[in-house]
């Protein structure tokens, strides 16, 4: 019997000298690898943009501050399982404070990296990250 869960999450988009943060999912099922927005999972309790500065970070090892609303978005879709997930992501613009580039271990994702945002046409971005990428740009 599939189940049904709906997730909330917390996603950022870092634009620095134009280029933008991406992660990689590390699911091998993805071909072409799928790249997506640094973010995650609100922990129970945790505020949007905590989550946010918090998964940034061991995402991607880059420390960002000043979280912006970018917008909300969502939608349901199903898992190899059967199962229906329906994700809500808040998206926000954030701002780079420091750290160093680096790859998460062990996670939902296993590679982070800058791209030139004149070159997003080649890669295989998720729609809701690459529509808030043009939404960022635009503001």
């Amino acid at each position: 019997m599939s189940k049904q869960h709906t997730s909330v999450r917390s996603y950022g988009v870092l634009l620095d000298e134009g280029r933008v943060a991406l992660v990689r999912s590390s699911n091998p099922r993805h071909d072409p690898p799928l790249w997506w927005l640094p973010g995650g999972g609100i922990d129970f309790g945790e505020a949007p943009e905590d989550t946010l500065v918090r998964e940034f970070f061991e995402e991607t090892g880059l420390v960002v501050d000043r979280p912006e609303l970018l917008g909300v978005t969502s939608d349901v879709r199903r898992r190899d399982n059967g199962d229906r997930i329906h994700t809500v992501r808040i998206l926000f613009t954030v701002q780079l404070a420091g750290g160093e580039l680096s790859h998460e271990v062990h996670g939902t994702t296993d590679h982070a990296a800058w791209f030139e945002l004149a070159a997003l046409d080649s890669v295989n971005i998720a729609d809701y990250a690459l529509g808030a990428i043009h939404s960022a740009v635009a503001k």
